[in-house]
């Protein structure tokens, strides 16, 4: 998918929501008994072709800006990457972790539902197996979840977000990697392990991103 397939998908399925009156979230979250910090879906949104996968949470007040309602975790499986084995940084249990999966990005939207922001999080946030940012950015275009079981309009939307944002989310993983060695050289290699839970942020305009592109 290119920028231009990318763009209209997006704005497709942002418009289908729209006219259903069903915002992105409540696609996903239950209809009441809504839990802070749990993955909607249970066990992870998981593409049957790919083995990409997503999940939304949302925090408990005071923990997030009072702007975002929640967010998604976007992940590749370690098997999409041509060298799985070149990962900086592992779960502690290795090769025996229960997922293995690297983080692309989250994703935060506000209460409309409406994509706002990008960010790149630590390695702990997500227990994931961390690769350097050029590998990231050489597979960012095997991200698809258009075959999960979960809602389809979610499933393109966010194929279509990763396809749109391919260079910004190259730079913002660039930008963690820099963090996250600042870290490490003041503080040790613990630094990945706990605290700094964001690392690298870029808002996101979506009207802006698509006119850019002369849509």
């Amino acid at each position: 998918m290119d920028q231009q397939q990318a763009a209209e998908a997006v704005i497709e399925t942002i418009t289908a929501m729209a006219q259903t009156g069903v915002p992105l979230m409540l696609r996903v979250l239950p209809d009441a008994d809504l839990r802070f910090w749990d993955h909607y879906p249970d066990n992870d949104a998981r593409d049957r072709q790919t083995r990409s996968r997503w999940y939304y949470h949302v925090h408990a007040p005071g923990d997030r800006d009072a702007h975002e309602h929640g967010h998604f975790h976007l992940f590749l499986h370690r098997t999409q990457l041509d060298d799985p084995a070149a990962f900086t940084r592992a779960p502690d249990l290795g090769e025996d972790a229960p997922a293995h999966v690297t983080h692309i990005a989250g994703l935060a939207v506000n209460h409309a539902g409406i994509p706002v922001s990008w960010f790149a999080t630590n390695r702990w946030v997500t227990d994931e197996f961390l690769y350097p940012a050029p590998v990231m950015a050489a597979h960012l275009d095997r991200y698809n979840v258009d075959d999960t079981a979960e809602d389809p309009l979610v499933n393109r939307l966010l194929t279509a977000m990763v396809a749109l944002y391919r260079e910004e989310l190259a730079e913002m993983l660039a930008s963690r990697d820099a963090a996250l060695a600042e870290l490490v050289a003041a503080e040790g290699a613990s630094a990945s392990e706990a605290g700094h839970a964001v690392l690298a942020r870029i808002p996101i305009d979506l009207d802006a991103k698509i006119e850019s592109l002369g849509l």
